[in-house]
């Protein structure tokens, strides 16, 4: 969702590559909910992070603990920022309750890249 938004606000900026410690598949849940913001992600896939470790980046931002804890340390990365969210993609309750929580994160997210993106 990071990665959707910020190409899709930002693009004239900066350019978002979205990569995974353990890549699966992008959540349907997650392309729904973009969709909602009028941002499409539907072509996006999961992607792993060996395949930037040759590239240089002004910055290699983490959205969850997990990855922080991972990937202490980027190579080609310049800058480092973390910021922790839930996974909603772990949460197993009604399809009500997920798309309540993605909505929740979708928009953390969003507001977290507002405060940290929307100035420079």
């Amino acid at each position: 969702m990071a990665e959707g938004f910020v190409n899709a606000r930002y693009g004239h900026r900066f350019a978002a590559w979205s990569a995974g410690t353990e890549p699966s598949r992008v959540n349907p849940l997650a392309v729904t909910l973009m969709a909602e913001m009028g941002i499409d992600i539907s072509g996006h896939r999961s992607k792993g992070v060996d395949e930037f470790l040759s590239q240089d980046f002004d910055y290699v931002i983490t959205v969850c603990d997990h990855a922080n804890e991972t990937c202490p340390f980027f190579p080609g990365g310049r800058m480092r920022l973390h910021r922790g969210f839930k996974d909603p993609s772990a949460h197993k309750g009604s399809i009500e309750e997920r798309l309540t929580l993605f909505r929740q994160v979708r928009d953390e997210i969003m507001d977290w890249i507002e405060e940290t993106f929307g100035s420079q």
